[in-house]
């Protein structure tokens, strides 16, 4: 089968296109957080991907990124209604897995 730009699934792995970008959208389901907050919950990853991975699902509009303007600066990253949008994709790879996977390592 012949991969095009246009083609929807083509499209949805490019947005997800990275080790740590599901596990992203997962964790800001549960709540909006703070990079930090990532970085302990994504233990095995750099900051520099993390970072990269982050503004690349801005980018998509899959994840919100919201500067305050204190003293030090705060910033916290949420799902965008199209990020939202994506969560029952993200329960139905929980729920395979759970089923399908247990007991391979």
């Amino acid at each position: 089968m012949e991969q095009k730009e246009n083609c929807p699934v083509t499209q949805i792995q490019n947005i997800i296109a990275g080790k740590w970008k599901i596990s992203i959208l997962w964790y800001l389901n549960q709540q909006t957080r703070r990079f930090n907050e990532l970085q302990r919950l994504l233990p095995n990853t750099s900051k520099g991907i993390l970072t990269r991975h982050l503004r690349e699902l801005e980018d998509d509009q899959m994840v919100h990124r919201e500067v305050y303007k204190e003293v030090p600066p705060k910033v916290e990253y949420s799902l965008t209604p199209l990020g939202q949008s994506f969560i029952p994709i993200l329960d139905s790879m929980d729920e395979w897995g759970k089923k399908n996977l247990q007991n391979k390592k």
